[in-house]
């Protein structure tokens, strides 16, 4: 069962702060949640859409990647405030407010859906180590298990331990980007031509803008954010809600910005790598990772972006399991070991594989199922959220539900289309 998270030592760390006499270092208490939802935004689905946006585009796409962010920062910091406003989490307030049946079938969405993601993540760190040690794909899948098992079982130390070694996986993979950006040597000025100036070159640059987006936002790092957040501190009144909140917002604005960073240095690789030297059709993880060394003319390259993609997909693996438990919770009241789930969500990785299905196939077919729970996250988010009898003095502002609205409506348009062309083959 996923604890409520209540360390003695973020308590004591939040209540110094909150005091108004912080001892050093106590305002870390507040950061954490954030860098785990941070990882769900750098996963394999990320990899995918980033390179093929930058081999075929150059930067033309980085300002999508941009906006995606932002948008991110928005939806994130509206389910922190969930959770911290009512003390449960999204699941938990849709049981609470939902007729039974429908709540039932949102469950069933929601596992779906969390098992897609996780289908995509698990194969990710597979790949990873199939292109760095050689191992087979089978080999990779069951040595990813047999990892996020062992890290998963840390929680019962103390879920402040997790949050650390999530936090160091995900400024390992900043940094090998940030490494890669740097041996890569991109072009200032068109760079920031991209990543300033909108537009699309053809109607496929559309396709990729879509998929960047729906490779970011992802329901069940919504779901885990806000029971990330409820409960973690115990504040005495509204005042210090709000003083609470606003750490809560500088966590969010971390992270996002540290999984922005990332992706922004994944699509700036690939088109000062591949674009720049007419390698326009390089739209796979395997292909990345096999012209990296040659084309940058050094084998560090290679290497820093298989481990990159190694440690994502370990990461937003653990990630995707927790995330499974608030979900099963939080609608249905029921938990499960966490190493049956970890199981459980094995089972389809290791079925792709045995049945010799193509990667990049799955990859892609996970991200289609993943963009139809989306508005079954996002909707009941905003209306929650703007409602003073749920969230008290933490309601949303009109201006914030309005561009909530926003986001949420494109956001699901843009999932929409991508459903739209990836069925009909336009």
């Amino acid at each position: 069962m996923l604890r409520t998270i209540s360390d003695s030592a973020i308590r004591d760390q939040a209540a110094s702060t909150l005091s108004g006499r912080p001892r050093r270092w106590s305002w870390t208490a507040f950061f954490g949640p954030a860098l785990i939802a941070a990882v769900a935004y750098i996963d394999p689905g990320n990899f995918a859409t980033n390179i093929e946006a930058g081999s075929r585009y150059g930067y033309t796409l980085l300002w999508v990647v941009l906006a995606a962010n932002l948008m991110a920062m928005l939806i994130q910091t509206l389910s922190a405030r969930l959770g911290l406003a009512t003390g449960q989490n999204l699941p938990q307030v849709i049981r609470a407010r939902y007729p039974r049946p429908l709540v039932w079938c949102y469950w069933v969405q929601a596992e779906i859906v969390a098992i897609a993601t996780d289908l995509a993540e698990f194969l990710g760190a597979a790949l990873a180590f199939h292109l760095l040690f050689g191992l087979s794909l089978m080999e990779g899948a069951l040595l990813t298990g047999t990892i996020t098992y062992l890290a998963l079982h840390l929680y019962r130390y103390g879920f402040r331990l997790m949050e650390i070694l999530i936090g160091a996986m995900i400024l390992a993979v900043a940094g090998g980007f940030i490494l890669e950006l740097v041996l890569s040597r991109p072009e200032p000025a068109p760079l920031l031509k991209g990543l300033l100036i909108p537009g699309f070159p053809d109607g496929y640059a559309l396709y990729l803008a879509a998929g960047i987006l729906g490779a970011t936002v992802m329901p069940h790092v919504i779901y885990l954010h806000s029971a990330l957040s409820q409960q973690r501190i115990q504040v005495k009144d509204d005042a210090h809600r709000l003083r609470l909140m606003r750490y809560y917002r500088l966590d969010v604005i971390l992270g996002m910005a540290i999984a922005g960073l990332v992706n922004l240095s994944m699509l700036a690789m690939a088109a000062a790598v591949f674009h720049a030297t007419g390698r326009l059709d390089v739209a796979t993880i395997s292909d990345s990772y096999l012209l990296l060394a040659p084309v940058v003319g050094q084998v560090t390259a290679s290497h820093v972006f298989g481990l990159a993609l190694l440690l994502a997909g370990l990461s937003s693996s653990i990630v995707g399991t927790l995330s499974g438990q608030v979900i099963m919770q939080g609608f249905v009241n029921v938990s499960i070991p966490l190493w049956l789930r970890r199981l459980v969500t094995m089972l389809p990785a290791l079925a792709v594989i045995m049945l010799g299905i193509s990667e990049q196939k799955a990859l892609v077919a996970s991200q289609v199922i993943l963009s139809f729970g989306i508005p079954f996250a996002l909707v009941p988010l905003l209306c929650f959220t703007a409602n003073r009898q749920i969230m008290g003095n933490l309601v949303n502002r009109k201006s914030v539900t309005g561009v909530g609205t926003v986001v949420c409506t494109l956001i699901v348009a843009l999932n929409v289309y991508v459903l739209f062309s990836t069925f009909t083959g336009h």
